[in-house]
């Protein structure tokens, strides 16, 4: 695929100077894919655990003990005030200080790395916000509903999870697809622990070969267009999932 396109930019950067390397060198092409598929990776990762968090919270909330929705409500308030590169430090050189060392022979590899701490650390992150998410999509539900499950003999983890929870889910796509294209920009973030993620590559390769702006260029575009698949992504989920009645 390289050689469709390499000569251009090659003569493109011979002629005037403008040097977008991973167009014509296989070495920083293999790079460039290599750090877009990581990111891609790398944001699956985050969504999957902060829909799990938000879930599993969203449901902590509706509990009849004080001390499980104290400590819900300390967790969002922590995770919600503080920056997430902030998070990602404390969890990569905080905790990760900590964490049990593998030998491999001859040197030690941490339990977690790098990507590992990046998924914890915007996982949780992007988890507090959507735990408030998911509980105004169960707030949303109506009472009725829950109330004739409950006639039916449903038990409150049935109710919570055959009526409230895929009711829940859908009222909250909307503020969903908000916050996870914020998660996936918020991706990048993880170059600072050094995830070989697209903004980490691209840092890489302008270091390398000099062309800054070429390479911020193309950074630029990558999240344009994959914010704009992951917008449309869950556009088209929500028109899906879209229930007659309720809202729609």
């Amino acid at each position: 695929m390289l050689d469709l396109f390499a000569p251009f930019f090659q003569r493109l950067y011979e002629t005037t100077g403008i040097n977008f390397t991973p167009f014509y060198d296989p070495y920083d092409w293999g790079r460039l894919l290599e750090g877009m598929w990581v990111s891609v990776q790398l944001i699956l990762a985050v969504i999957a655990v902060s829909m799990v968090i938000g879930v599993v919270g969203a449901g902590a909330q509706t509990s009849k003990l004080r001390i499980v929705r104290f400590l819900v409500a300390a967790y969002i308030e922590i995770f919600r005030n503080t920056p997430p590169i902030v998070q990602l430090l404390f969890f990569y050189f905080g905790l990760g200080a900590i964490t049990p060392q593998v030998d491999m022979g001859g040197w030690y590899e941490p339990v977690i790395g790098s990507f590992g701490w990046a998924v914890i650390a915007l996982g949780i992150f992007g988890g507090s916000y959507n735990v408030e998410i998911f509980r105004a999509g169960v707030d949303a539900v109506p009472e009725t509903t829950k109330e004739a499950a409950d006639a039916l003999g449903f038990s409150d983890f049935k109710i919570f999870a055959y009526i409230t929870l895929p009711l829940a889910f859908r009222f909250s796509l909307p503020a969903l697809t908000n916050n996870v294209i914020s998660l996936a920009k918020t991706s990048s973030l993880a170059y600072v622990i050094a995830v070989p993620e697209i903004t980490y590559t691209l840092s890489n390769i302008w270091s390398d070969s000099v062309n800054v702006p070429e390479m911020m260029i193309l950074l630029f575009l990558y999240y344009i267009v994959l914010v704009a698949i992951i917008a449309w992504v869950m556009g088209w989920l929500e028109r899906k999932l879209a229930l007659p009645g309720y809202g729609q």
